[in-house]
């Protein structure tokens, strides 16, 4: 019986390496543009995923034909969603503000933008994921595709005073 039980964790340890080794990157990578973080700075990003694997490792033996990488990259989106209720914006911000392109977008614009572009989740499943309406989802993501592709301008340059030669 022992022998068994070893045998199926051997198994199952080998099955997760694999894969990790396989979907770790871009699980990563995902985490890495919902944290708007710069890719070789990315501790937000890094916690994120290892917390996501830990969950899926946990759950390994009860996924039962469930996609794991499916399973990891809802419970990596999910987390993100909940801590970034808890800590966007407000006076008491601690965390430094990312710098990524990104980084202009709202947590749940980004959310929504990610799981679409880069990800190529449906705005239904999306909505189903985040508790929103598809409806809400498609907004969320026109407004930031409007926010890249049309990024504010910045102030007017000075206006040149009288008498002034320009350079």
């Amino acid at each position: 019986m022992r022998r068994r039980q070893a045998s199926r964790d051997i198994l199952r340890d080998r099955e997760f390496r694999a894969f990790v080794a396989g979907a770790g990157g871009r699980l990563l990578h995902t985490a890495t543009l919902l944290t708007a973080e710069a890719p070789d700075d990315n501790p937000r990003a890094r916690r994120l995923l290892t917390t996501a694997l830990a969950h899926t490792y946990a759950c390994w033996d009860r996924l039962r034909g469930d996609d794991p990488y499916d399973r990891a990259r809802r419970y990596l989106v999910t987390r993100f969603a909940r801590g970034a209720r808890h800590h966007h914006g407000g006076p008491g911000r601690t965390r430094p503000r990312p710098a990524g392109v990104l980084a202009r977008l709202a947590p749940q614009e980004r959310l929504v933008l990610v799981l679409g572009l880069h990800e190529g989740v449906a705005e239904e499943q999306t909505a189903a994921l985040l508790g929103l309406t598809p409806e809400r989802v498609r907004v969320l993501r026109h407004r930031a595709t409007a926010t890249l592709l049309h990024p504010p301008r910045g102030p007017a340059p000075a206006a040149p005073t009288a008498g002034a030669v320009p350079p």
